[in-house]
């Protein structure tokens, strides 16, 4: 997982709107599409406008970090997650599971998700 930064990053890309994607939810600093491989009925992707490798790498924009999860709530609200539950996940770097380095929010739902997860 190498960072190629702003310039060649997929999710900046799409931020831009250089790369078409189906968008759910855009706001000022964040924006929200649909995953192209789903793992569940509703799984949509939050990223932050700026581009950001990953969480460990944030730097400690706390209004950035609340926004990305407000966005979380609300893109849930919108894809009718809110009363039966929903999963928000943060994949951090190779062990963890990140695949893109630029961080995102997995929003997952619309079935039983098990625990532990992986």
């Amino acid at each position: 997982m190498e960072d190629q930064g702003a310039e060649g990053c997929i999710f900046c890309r799409i931020a831009r709107g250089e790369i078409p994607a189906d968008l759910v939810y855009e706001g000022a600093d964040v924006v929200a599409f649909r995953d192209l491989n789903p793992q569940g009925p509703a799984h949509v992707l939050v990223i932050p406008r700026r581009h950001l490798p990953s969480l460990h790498e944030g730097g400690d924009d706390s209004a950035l970090l609340g926004a990305l999860l407000l966005a979380a709530r609300e893109v849930a609200e919108r894809e009718g997650l809110g009363a039966s539950g929903y999963r928000v996940v943060i994949n951090n770097g190779p062990d963890g599971g990140q695949t893109v380095p630029h961080l995102h929010l997995h929003v997952l739902g619309g079935r039983p998700f098990g625990w532990p997860p992986g």
